[in-house]
Order: C-alpha cells, then structure tokens, then sequence
C-alpha cells in the first residue's frame, strides 16, 4: 500500500486521525480489527472528516510513536506487534500504524475481555465482533475449518454414505473421457472419506462431521440456496422465487438450472439440431454459484442468495473474505479455504478445478462474451459477485418453443446420442460445451452421454481437458 493508496481516503484497510486521543481505547479498537481482519494503517495527523494533511507536532513524533507502541503492548491481548513510521507531507509529519493480519486470533482489548472486546473491520469501521465471528476468528487461530468439526449426535446412515461414495465417484466419471481413464477410477470408500475428514472414527464408531451433514443432508436450517428473480434493477417486484435445500452440489445444480430458465438466450436450427445459445457465460454462471456455496460462512444464519435483475445476475454470500485475505489478493488469485473438507470433495467431484482461480474464471468468461467488468465486493460481513448483462445490445427474445424433430422432446437416452451424433456428421467434431448446448443438460450429465459413447464405440476422443473433443469413431 503507497502514499498515493493512503491519501485516496479512509476504507477497510485505512483510517484517519487528526490527533492522538487521550483516550487509547478509542484508536486500540482499529487495531485490534486490523489485526482481526485484513490489516490496514492508522494514519495519525490526516483529518478524518477533509482528508487534509494536518500533521502532528514535529518535536513530539518520536514520543507519540512510543506511546503508541506502548498501548498496543498494555492493551491487546495476544500480542500485536505494529509497524510504526513516520512520514513528511508538504512539510508536515504524519505517523502511520500498519498493522498486518494476525495468525493468533481473535485479538482484543484485555479490559473487555474476548466477548466484549473484541473488534473487526466491517467496510470502513470497527465493530464489535459477535458471539459467531469471535468463534470463527477462535477457529483461525487454532487452524481449525469448521467443515472438519463433529456434528454431535448426528447418525452416520449406510445409506447416506453409499450415496455420498456412489456421486462423488460419478462426478469422477464424468470427468474423464476414455474407458481405460474410467476403469483407473476406483470406487470411493468410507476410508477416503475419513482421509477427506467427511467421516471420522472414534473406538470403531463413525462420526459425522458438519461438512457429511452439508454434503447428505438439509439438516442445517440455514445451509440453503434462495433464488430469486426481480422485475427491475432492485428487490421491490418478485417475479418468481425458489428455495433449494439437501446436499449441497443438488443445490448448486437447481440454482444453476433456475438461472438458465430466466435469462435471455436464442435459439438456431442447423439440420435436425437447435441450439441454445445463453446470453451470460454458463461457466461464469456456475463458477459464481459453486464459489458461494463452498466458501461461505455455515455458522451464520444466513442464505446464499442468487438474484436475477434487468441488468445483472448477483450472488450474495454470507462471510467476509477469510483469513485475512483482501479483495485484492483474491482477484490476483490467492486464496484461503474457509471450508477445507467441501473443497476438497468438491475438488474431487471436478465442481471446482485449482483453488484460487474461480475469479479469474469469472473474469476472462465475461470478457469473452464482450460483458461489462464483474464486480466482486464486500458488504458488511457478506461477499457478493455481480455479473452484468450486455446493456447496449438488445435484449435477446426468448427461443420459440417451436415443435422440431427430437431436439424439443425431453429426449431419452438414445435421441440424445443420436442428436449429438448428428451435430458430428454436419460438423466433423463436438466439444462438451456444444453438446449441453444442444442437449440443454447440465455438464456432469452430458459428460456422462458423452463417456457413454466413447465407451460404446460411436465416438473417439481427441485432445486433452480444455481441447478436448469428440469425433466420429465410425469414420476415423
């Protein structure tokens, strides 16, 4: 962070005070929540409310950064250590605080105790942190995920664990394209998911941890989806509502297949095929999604909230950015995994690809597609994504439900085949993304048809993961 940062104004990560208060407390507070959360500066001799340069007195800058460094030490409880400097402005002095996110959370101030001392940074002030975000900076420090934790009380079923196994390995599946590739899989065990930490075992009992809950059941009240749909730019007119609960990747497909239904796409007919074509990028669609659902905050009582306007899909999460990360670290790629064991099952299940590149994912769909910027953000302890619509094109009409031959039928298994097959004869080739095009079918299930084709000798593959497609084994 430069001067040049410092003097755009006071935010998240930066402070004003014109003068150093009497009263330690009152300053101590900023600290502690910039150590609770991303870091930041307290800068002191830059008037809060003009943002002018008043400077402190010359003569006592040396004594105030020591009275400084002495509060933090008498006041914070665990030890916080700031970076104290001083700078010359247009001839007058200004002491600057830095002060780096800390690994031994929470910190706060030990009069008030942890309950009621302890602070974070919530936009551009310092609030009282509550009993949910103490108990999650608590699980910070110690290393903790609260995923990985018991979930006392609830029943590990057989039942529930074989499902679990049988879809993780499905999505397994679906991600490779050769049958050699598919028979290297091997069945998902109740041991991998102790290794995962899904389950745990204790004097030969399983034990369920949170993230079995989330990925079995709707146990958790608040562990769901709502999707909404609004007539105009803002919340005023519900146009159409749902509510998704159970495991969490049925949740992040229902919330996926409610947008597709409600925004624009066309249709073009080539041959016997009719292909939709979306007017935002599906990948960014579910990336945004899937990201919400994984990196939230599961102890607070609130929903992933997914909202279609007349300009703009928005994706609201609950939970600020975690460990300390700042927005811009995560646009730049880094990453913190707040729910460890979900990541890496989603990992598996190919939901997402490598940790910390969902952003960028987001970004480089939207540029693609000539779109306006995402814009990622922090309100209050929630994280939103917004991606905006094409507002100088027209909006594209709905696709006529017209009757054409197989493709407007829910088809079945094998006008599927044939559907994809012709599009391989017209156009020598078909990739993933062109085949749920055609198919309007999620990609975990298109990959399967497509497998299922390999495998059943009407197609072969060319090409590797991104490059890959699928021409006709018949002819090659």
């Amino acid at each position: 962070m430069t001067f040049e940062d410092i003097l755009h104004g006071e935010s998240k990560n930066i402070e004003f005070k014109s003068a150093l208060s009497h009263k330690s407390e009152r300053y101590i507070k900023t600290i502690i929540a910039f150590a609770n959360t991303s870091g930041g500066k307290l800068v002191i001799g830059i008037d809060d409310e003009t943002g002018f340069v008043v400077g402190v007195d010359k003569e006592s800058v040396f004594q105030i950064m020591d009275s400084i460094a002495n509060a933090v030490s008498d006041c914070c409880t665990p030890q916080i250590i700031p970076d104290i400097t001083f700078q010359t402005v247009d001839g007058k002095s200004i002491v600057i605080v830095e002060i780096y996110p800390g690994a031994d959370r929470p910190y706060y101030l030990k009069a008030m105790g942890k309950e009621n001392g302890t602070y974070v940074r919530i936009g551009g002030t310092s609030r009282l942190a509550d009993a949910v975000k103490i108990k999650e900076l608590e699980m910070e420090g110690t290393n903790l995920s609260w995923d990985e934790l018991t979930c006392v009380g609830f029943p590990v079923a057989v039942d529930a664990v074989k499902m679990l196994c049988d879809n993780i390995r499905s999505h397994m599946l679906d991600a490779v394209s050769t049958e050699e590739e598919a028979r290297n899989i091997p069945e998902v065990t109740v041991e991998q998911l102790q290794s995962w930490k899904v389950l745990k075992k204790t004097g030969g009992e399983l034990l369920a941890s949170n993230a079995f809950v989330l990925l079995t059941s709707d146990y958790f009240r608040f562990a769901k989806i709502r999707c909404a749909l609004f007539k105009g730019t803002d919340r005023d007119v519900f146009i159409d509502k749902k509510e998704y609960s159970g495991p969490l990747y049925k949740q992040i497909e229902a919330a996926y297949q409610f947008v597709l239904r409600h925004i624009n796409h066309s249709a073009e007919i080539e041959g016997l095929v009719r292909k939709d074509r979306y007017e935002l990028p599906v990948g960014a669609i579910r990336e945004m999604i899937i990201n919400a659902v994984c990196h939230r905050n599961y102890m607070d009582n609130s929903y992933v909230q997914v909202a279609i306007y007349d300009d703009r899909l928005e994706v609201t999460s609950p939970g600020m950015l975690y460990g300390g990360l700042t927005l811009e670290e995560a646009i730049s790629g880094r990453s913190k995994i707040r729910n460890r064991t979900i990541a890496e099952v989603f990992s598996r299940m190919e939901l997402i690809e490598e940790w910390g590149t969902g952003i960028r994912r987001i970004l480089k769909r939207a540029e693609e597609f000539g779109l306006p910027k995402p814009e990622f953000l922090e309100i209050g302890d929630t994280f939103r994504v917004n991606l905006y619509r094409q507002a100088d094109k027209k909006p594209i009409k709905k696709a006529d439900k017209k009757p054409i031959k197989k493709a407007d039928k829910k088809p079945i298994k094998k006008d599927r085949q044939e559907l994809i097959f012709a599009y391989v004869r017209e156009n020598g080739s078909i990739s993933n993304k062109e085949a749920r095009e055609i198919l309007c079918l999620a990609e975990s299930t298109t990959k399967r048809i497509l497998n299922r084709m390999v495998q059943d000798g009407t197609l072969t593959v060319r090409g590797e993961r991104k490059a890959r497609v699928y021409v006709s084994a018949i002819e090659v």
